[in-house]
């Protein structure tokens, strides 16, 4: 075991603690450390716990370094690091750390670990990832979901998953970025299928309550059906769907417009809804 309790350890602009390759039997314990420098780790192999516990660490180059460390538990309860956390490749068997205790950007692409701990709402967490050095790192997001899902939080590992897409839609190019918008007010990228069922709700009662009072001429004055605004509407709406009202009567004028958007709404929704469900399928 490595004890550094209570350590003050002073190399402002440089390395204050050298544990590079650091292996050990059990913990490093750095409860109430106070360190003006970068404290490395990368590279170490742990079995137990690394523990700075209420410690106070600062550099403005990197406070931090923990890249391909092999680590049982990293425990940052009340901690606070002021200055870039670099966790490049670091495999940890469970993380605490409070999104406040890291103050400054972050290094995150390819840390795993198996829980995260404080329990968190996704947001703060999310705004942590929004800080990565190196921009939208797809992998942070999926890690991140993943602990949530191993905890049983199915709602924030998709909020996560929601933020990954919005994420990935700012770095793509603008005639991209429609798609994406379309995507996410109409389903949410998939992972708010309540927002198809609402906005197809919305649009339906539209259309029955214009067409209710001024429902469109016959195709043919002796061959037709008995119109049914909703079910017309339902036509207009759902491709794959024919009740027979879209074929025999035409609007015309405004209404006849107005029936061209609730069919584009219709081909917009349905397509942002299968790609939403092709998403989740193959995620599964």
């Amino acid at each position: 075991m490595l004890n550094l309790r209570g350590a003050v350890l002073l190399t402002p602009g440089g390395r204050a603690f050298d544990g590079e390759n650091l292996t050990v039997g059990s913990d490093v314990l750095a409860t109430g450390a106070r360190v003006d420098g970068e404290v490395s780790v990368r590279g170490a192999a742990i079995p137990g716990l690394l523990v700075l516990t209420s410690a106070r660490l600062s550099d403005a180059s990197c406070a931090l370094r923990a890249t391909s460390a092999v680590i049982g538990e990293v425990w940052l309860r009340e901690a606070r690091v002021d200055g870039p956390v670099n966790l490049l490749r670091g495999r940890f068997g469970l993380l605490h750390a409070a999104p406040g205790a890291l103050g400054g950007t972050v290094w995150l692409d390819g840390l795993t670990y198996g829980s995260l701990t404080p329990r968190l709402p996704a947001k703060p967490r999310i705004e942590l990832l929004e800080r990565d050095e190196e921009g939208y790192v797809p992998h942070a997001y999926e890690q991140l979901a993943a602990a949530y899902r191993q905890a049983g939080d199915d709602r924030a590992a998709r909020n996560v998953l929601l933020a990954k897409q919005r994420r990935h839609r700012s770095t793509r190019p603008r005639y991209a970025r429609l798609w994406g918008y379309l995507q996410d007010v109409t389903v949410g990228y998939g992972f708010r299928p309540l927002w198809a069922a609402a906005w197809l709700a919305g649009l339906l009662a539209a259309g029955t309550a214009v067409f209710g009072p001024h429902p469109p001429a016959p195709l043919k004055a002796d061959e037709h059906p008995p119109f049914n605004a909703l079910f017309y509407t339902l036509d207009l709406l759902l491709p794959i769907i024919d009740f027979g009202q879209e074929k025999a009567f035409k609007p015309a004028g405004g209404y006849q417009w107005f029936a061209y958007a609730l069919v584009i709404a219709g081909w917009v929704l349905a397509t942002t809804i299968a790609a939403g469900i092709t998403r989740t399928l193959s995620r599964q």
